[in-house]
């Protein structure tokens, strides 16, 4: 058996919406420093129903002063082998 670390998206959302919170911003805000058309893919990060692209996650820390490690929200999930 191993142990393998598993995003929880819903947990991640969370600590997205924390921090957007956290720093003063609305989710029109983050819909403007992405250049997003609507705020649709901003909620569904925020619902956990999608994960930000990896370039749109190091844009997140930054834009919230924090790690990637801080945002992404993780699992440990045993894998049986062999």
């Amino acid at each position: 058996m191993m142990r393998f670390p598993m995003i929880n998206t819903v947990a991640t959302g969370q600590n997205i919406n924390r921090m957007r919170i956290g720093a003063g911003m609305t989710v029109k805000d983050m819909q403007e420093v992405f250049g997003f058309t609507t705020p649709q893919a901003i909620y569904k990060w925020i619902h956990g129903t999608a994960m930000p692209t990896i370039d749109n996650m190091v844009i997140l820390a930054a834009m919230f002063d924090v790690t990637v490690d801080e945002i992404i929200a993780t699992d440990t999930i045993d894998v049986k082998c062999g």
